[in-house]
């Protein structure tokens, strides 16, 4: 049963994925945010997600399938409808490309939004505008005691990336407070042109208390005021099938850690976050789509 004070506040994007490759085109549920927070409800903790959603019938299915998995919407209203990205995989390396309302959205913090944030355990962020000056801000007042309580993964888009600069400068300045902040490889390149080690070494000096850095292939390592621990992918049985969703599940098994078991006290019990974490990613990578996959029950 969910336990109302292990509450967690996701806030970024949520959307439909159109997949096109060589064998047609198929549609997910989908967006970084509501896979984070799908996957924590999936994993046991109870979830609220703060998301822009529009009034037709790609919200709708987005509506349905929160509901379905038992994530609770807040949800900002859209004029533009609701966010769509298309992925081509149909010549080679695949191709991204999003609607206007993904590109142009939007994230409200009135007051149903900051009383939810104000009584969260934790608050997860990912693929949210940084480069939106006026909702950074505004996200930045809401949320109290970020160093105790806040997540970040930045999780940009180059189809939705307006300014990197501006980005960057709004990121590293809620990361530098954060309690954990997730980079991946991909975003080290996007952002900032440079190396994911490189990334690391920035946000740990701007003041990032603990970084979490996946790398693919290579697994993930985490970074804290005491030492680094380094894990590698898990190795399963079976092909992997799909790795969209592999950062995402990271991120939700990492928070559940976190809400269920309380900030890691040292290397050891950081490696066992991490361990799960790809332990949850590998399945997750078994099946098309991101929804976070759970590990069969022993």
């Amino acid at each position: 049963m969910h336990r109302e004070d292990e509450r967690v506040v996701v806030i970024g994007d949520a959307l439909i994925d159109e997949l096109r490759d060589a064998g047609g085109s198929r549609e997910f549920v989908g967006g970084a945010a509501l896979n984070v927070a799908v996957g924590l409800s999936r994993l046991g903790v109870p979830t609220t997600l703060l998301a822009m959603v529009g009034d037709d019938a790609d919200g709708e299915r987005i509506r349905e399938f929160l509901d379905q998995y038992g994530v609770e919407l807040i949800a900002t209203p859209s004029l533009l409808g609701s966010s769509r990205a298309t992925s081509d995989r149909s010549e080679g390396e695949p191709t991204y490309s999003f609607n206007q309302a993904a590109r142009q959205r939007r994230i409200g913090f009135g007051d149903e939004e900051r009383l939810a944030i104000a009584d969260a355990r934790l608050v997860v962020v990912s693929c949210f505008p940084f480069d939106d000056d006026e909702q950074s801000a505004a996200l930045e007042d809401a949320v109290a005691n970020p160093s105790r309580r806040l997540v970040i993964d930045p999780n940009p888009r180059a189809g939705m990336l307006h300014d990197a600069a501006q980005f960057v400068s709004n990121f590293e300045r809620l990361a530098s407070a954060s309690l954990l902040c997730k980079v991946g490889d991909e975003d080290a390149e996007l952002l900032y042109g440079v190396e994911l080690g490189t990334l690391v070494d920035r946000l740990r000096q701007a003041g990032t208390a603990n970084v979490l850095a996946t790398a693919g292939r290579g697994g993930a390592s985490v970074v804290t005021p005491t030492g680094v621990v380094t894990r590698p992918i898990a190795d399963l049985p079976g092909p992997v099938i799909d790795t969209m969703g592999a950062g995402d599940a990271t991120l939700a098994a990492a928070v559940r850690t976190l809400v269920l078991e309380g900030v890691p006290a040292g290397d050891a019990e950081w490696g066992r976050l991490i361990d799960d974490a790809m332990l949850i990613a590998a399945h997750t990578c078994r099946s098309e789509g991101a929804l976070l996959q759970l590990p069969p029950v022993a």
